[in-house]
C-alpha cells in the first residue's frame, strides 16, 4: 500500500564561509583582468577561498552544525543527509560519509549529489523526498564547495568567478497548519556537457603528466553558450513550477536564484516580470559558490529583513551537465 505524502518544511537554516577573503584587487596582480572588467562582466567584488589543508567536508559540517542547532535537534536525530558537491574531499569515500562521521550522525545515511551549481535544489528535493515518505523525521540538506581547489589562477576567464562556501538545512515533517515546500521541477540536458566541465580526473581521461601539463584538471567554460543556456531554461523551468501550481510570478514574495552572474539573476527575473525589489542578489561578496550559492543567499535575505514566515520563495538554479532546477516553497522560519 502507497503511504500518503507527509508535507515537509525547512526547520534550521546555517551557511559559512571561510574567512580568507580574494578581492577584484588581489586578482589584478594574479592574471590580465581589472575590478571594472570583472563587476561589468559578473558583479562580482570579492570571494571567500579557504586556507591550506582546508576541505569541503570541513565547510559541510560548519554549516550542518549551524542548522542543527536551529532545528533543535542532534546530529543523532538525523537520518539521512545529502551533500551536493562538485569539489569531494576525494572521489571515494563521499563527502556524505565524511560529514556522518564529523558530525557523529549515528543514525544517518547518505550520499552526494553530483549536479554542479543544482547540487543544492537537488540535494534539498532528495532529502526532502525522505522525510515525505517517512522513511526519516529529519534529513540534511547541504551545498558545499572549495572552488578553489580546481580553479586555473592563470584563466582570467574562470578564476574571477568562484569563490568557496558552504550551506545546510534541515528538513522536518510539517504540520498541517505549517508553511511547507510546495512543489520541485528538475531536468537535464547532456548534451551541453562540454561547455562546462574539468576535462580531466576521471576514467575517461585519468591523471597522468600529460593531464596536469595541459591544466586539464581546472575548470574549463564556454562562457556564451553558458549565459544564453542559463538565462533561457531559468525562467522556463520557474515557469512551470508556478503555473503547475496555479501561481503567477507577481505572486513570488522572493525570488532565489543560483548566483552565477549578476546579468543571468538579472536577465531572468526581468523575463518573469519580478521587480529587482523581490530578487536577491549577494555574489559581489561570495562570487559563485556553486552548489553553496542558494543557501547563502536565503541567509542573506533574513538577515536583511527581506524574508519572513509564510513567504512564497522561489529557488531556481542551472548548472553543468547541464542540470536544471527549482523549488518553490512557503517559507517556514
Amino acid at each position: 500500500m502507497v503511504k500518503s505524502l507527509r508535507r515537509v518544511k525547512i526547520a534550521g537554516l546555517s551557511t559559512y564561509v571561510p574567512p580568507k577573503v580574494l578581492t577584484n584587487a588581489d586578482l589584478e596582480t594574479l592574471v590580465d583582468t581589472t575590478n571594472e572588467w570583472i563587476l561589468q562582466r559578473t558583479g562580482i567584488k570579492e570571494r571567500h577561498i579557504v586556507g591550506p589543508g582546508v576541505a569541503t567536508s570541513d565547510l559541510a559540517k560548519e554549516a550542518a552544525c549551524g542548522a542543527i542547532r536551529q532545528a533543535g535537534i542532534t546530529a543523532a536525530d538525523l537520518g539521512f543527509i545529502a551533500v551536493g558537491t562538485t569539489t569531494p574531499d576525494t572521489i571515494f569515500p563521499s563527502t556524505a560519509c565524511l560529514l556522518q562521521h564529523k558530525l557523529a550522525a549515528s543514525h544517518a545515511w547518505g550520499f552526494d549529489v553530483g549536479a554542479a551549481c543544482s547540487g543544492f535544489v537537488y540535494a534539498f528535493t532528495t532529502a526532502m523526498q525522505m522525510v515525505a515518505t517517512g522513511s526519516t523525521d529529519h534529513a540534511l540538506a547541504v551545498g558545499a564547495d572549495v572552488m578553489s581547489s580546481i580553479i586555473d589562477y592563470t584563466d582570467r576567464a574562470t578564476c574571477v568567478l568562484f569563490g568557496d562556501g558552504a550551506g545546510a538545512v534541515v528538513l522536518a515533517a510539517a504540520d498541517d497548519t505549517e508553511p511547507a515546500v510546495i512543489d520541485f521541477a528538475h531536468e537535464i540536458d547532456g548534451s551541453g556537457g562540454p561547455a562546462l566541465c574539468m576535462p580531466a580526473g576521471g576514467s575517461r581521461m585519468p591523471a597522468s603528466h600529460e593531464t596536469v601539463d595541459k591544466r586539464l584538471h581546472y575548470v574549463k567554460q564556454d562562457g556564451a553558450t553558458v549565459f544564453k543556456f542559463a538565462v533561457r531554461k531559468t525562467e522556463e523551468i520557474c515557469r512551470r513550477i508556478l503555473e503547475r501550481n496555479h501561481f503567477d510570478p507577481s505572486q513570488v514574495d522572493l525570488f532565489v536564484s543560483h548566483q552565477a552572474n549578476r546579468r543571468i539573476i538579472t536577465a531572468a527575473a526581468d523575463r518573469l516580470g519580478l521587480p529587482e525589489s523581490k530578487v536577491i542578489i549577494n555574489l559581489e561578496m561570495y562570487g559563485n559558490t556553486t552548489a553553496a550559492t542558494i543557501p547563502l543567499a536565503l541567509a542573506d535575505a533574513i538577515r536583511q529583513g527581506r524574508l519572513k514566515k509564510g513567504d512564497l520563495v522561489l529557488l531556481a538554479s542551472v548548472g553543468a551537465g547541464f542540470t536544471v532546477g527549482a523549488v518553490l516553497l512557503r517559507w517556514s522560519l
